[in-house]
């Protein structure tokens, strides 16, 4: 028997995501008997400590006993139980400066760390995380901007209403005028973006009737790399060579710039590709966008607009393209910005029950067939007090050689 301790989030603000819902440990175990779950005890959880007791999952104060440890956010030092297996969201594997003692205090109380974002199949693509919930999210709070910059309708705060379907139903009362929304990303939280144009009735149209068209309703475009990027030496190649070549692209956003109102950035942003729209882009006479719902979030990234990550308490700010400064996201001259960088949490009960699907389908077996497809193996970050090879780019990291 394995026992899974489910552990309470600690980190502040307070974040009311788990790993498992009470019934979807009832699924883990239906599937795997060999597998327990005790539930350490949490006053902040979407799901309250009785709902998981009426499931069958004792709630306790003290996870020592258990094996493997469950967690969303980072595990404050304090609290890290020695020669434990973990897993969270470490927030280490880009050097992220703010959690290097984390990453220390895993290594010196020999605890073996499995991080969510690097639980990837053969390929290297991640296998399980919050992108969806995030474009769903993104997308509901991008049109509250649009209403709230322009004063033409007012949405409740995506945190008080109950799942995706009561986001879906205020979105949908709205009388939008004719504008066009462009989307970049075609992953999970590109995805989930579309999922809540399509939901709405927003046409979907293609990017030569986007670019040449006017229209009497809204639309938008979700447009991929290839569409927004292009070879300096004018050549046609796959996406495949954008990634590998990203310095040999230049950007050919403003094409959407021009005609689009809002913009849905949904997409990943690699080392080395152009920016999207620049600073002096935005100071364009052509540039059209007045709202910007920034879900990638890569501040003083490639969305110019972007000069800090927001919160879900204060979502929105504007920025003002000649000063290049915040200001207020009523000013007339001000793209209203939004970029918030933990819009999941905004919506626990159901990205909860998402992660806790992913997390069955991918991971969990593989405790139990001795790892088969190298899931676990992959996501070691840490072990017997050491990294892991794969993960040994991250020792200057540790010793505090790089800043």
């Amino acid at each position: 028997m394995l026992t899974f301790g489910i552990l309470k989030e600690r980190k502040s603000p307070p974040d009311r995501r788990v790993v498992f819902t009470p019934n979807g440990l009832t699924d883990v175990v239906s599937q795997f008997p060999m597998a327990s779950f005790v539930v350490e005890s949490s006053d902040i959880r979407a799901f309250d400590d009785a709902s998981y007791v009426a499931a069958g999952f004792p709630i306790v104060t003290d996870v020592t006993g258990c094996d493997v440890l469950l967690g969303v956010k980072e595990v404050p030092i304090d609290a890290l139980i020695p020669d434990k297996k973990y897993f969270f969201f470490s927030h280490t594997i880009k050097k992220q400066p703010y959690n290097r003692a984390l990453l220390q205090a895993v290594l010196e109380k020999n605890i073996e760390l499995y991080d969510h974002e690097v639980i990837v199949n053969a390929k290297g693509f991640r296998l399980i995380g919050f992108g969806r919930y995030a474009g769903i999210v993104g997308t509901y709070n991008g049109f509250r901007a649009f209403g709230l910059k322009h004063a033409s309708f007012e949405l409740p705060k995506a945190t008080t209403l109950s799942d995706q379907a009561a986001l879906i139903t205020e979105l949908r009362q709205l009388q939008l005028p004719p504008i066009k929304i462009v989307l970049t990303g075609t992953g999970k939280v590109g995805s989930g973006a579309k999922e809540m144009l399509d939901a709405m009735q927003i046409k979907e149209v293609s990017v030569s009737d986007y670019l040449q068209n006017t229209y009497d309703h809204p639309v938008y475009v979700q447009i991929d790399v290839l569409d927004y990027n292009k070879r300096k030496d004018g050549q046609i190649l796959d996406k495949s060579d954008f990634y590998t070549h990203p310095s040999d692209y230049e950007i050919d956003f403003m094409r959407f710039a021009k005609v689009s109102d809002l913009y849905i950035a949904g997409h990943f942003y690699g080392d080395g590709a152009p920016y999207i729209f620049t600073r002096e882009d935005a100071k364009s006479d052509d540039f059209n966008i007045s709202v910007v719902a920034d879900i990638s979030c890569d501040v003083d990234g490639p969305v110019a607009s972007t000069i800090r990550s927001s919160t879900i308490a204060d979502p929105i700010y504007g920025y003002n393209p000649v000063s290049e400064m915040e200001t207020a996201y009523t000013d007339p001259n001000a793209i209203a910005v939004m970029a918030v960088d933990n819009l999941p949490c905004e919506l626990p009960k159901d990205a909860s029950e998402g992660f806790g699907a992913m997390f069955l389908g991918h991971v969990i077996p593989a405790f139990f067939n001795e790892d088969a497809d190298g899931i676990l193996a992959r996501a070691r970050m840490t072990e017997n007090g050491k990294l892991t090879p794969r993960y040994a780019y991250l020792q200057e990291y540790v010793d505090g050689v790089e800043s």
